[in-house]
């Protein structure tokens, strides 16, 4: 039978795996109020979080409106970022990552580099950047809730969001939870 320190160590020890488990579970930003206006009845697809080699970058949220996920309807990807980047590393992390997926030409993505340079911000731990799916017009961007700006080029929109929803994306597990699938 066990001491009384002792269970006491083992509720301690549990109590500490429940808050490790439950602070490391991803958190779903909440939409900006501008992203709100933009469609009825916004909802949680799924969430998930970004790792690179056990590296901690981001958690994600998928918003969807009432008619679910459809590459034709308004969808809002949150990141919510745990360390600092800087506007160049986003810049060129996401051209990369729509270059490889086959999303343009090296003309285009020139062009589309001159556009993230104007909507991304450096960013710090903490902070969240909404980007809003808007079908037939492009896309729009939140930083911290202040619209940052608008690339107004639906294919610039799938080949960005493709980035995380494609089924080839170098994040397969997130893409499955922010869709709401088993991973």
């Amino acid at each position: 039978m066990p001491t009384p320190s002792e269970r006491g160590g083992r509720l301690s020890r549990a109590l500490l795996l429940a808050a490790v488990l439950l602070t490391g579970w991803p958190a779903t930003a909440a939409l900006p109020d501008p992203v709100k206006a933009l469609a009825p009845n916004w909802q949680a697809l799924g969430t998930g979080e970004a790792r690179f080699i056990g590296l901690h970058l981001y958690d994600a949220s998928l918003w969807v409106t009432a008619q679910g996920y459809r590459e034709d309807l308004p969808f809002a990807l949150a990141l919510t970022y745990s360390r600092s980047f800087s506007r160049a590393l986003l810049v060129s992390t996401s051209l990369d990552e729509m270059r490889r997926l086959g999303g343009a030409d090296e003309a285009r993505l020139a062009r589309w580099k001159l556009s993230l340079e104007q909507v991304f911000p450096d960013v710090a731990a903490g902070e969240t950047i909404v980007g809003v799916h808007m079908p037939g017009r492009g896309a729009l961007f939140y930083h911290q809730g202040r619209l940052s700006g608008e690339v107004a080029d639906p294919a610039f929109a799938r080949a960005f969001f493709a980035i995380w929803l494609d089924s080839r994306t170098r994040v397969p597990a997130l893409r499955a939870r922010l869709l709401g699938q088993a991973s």
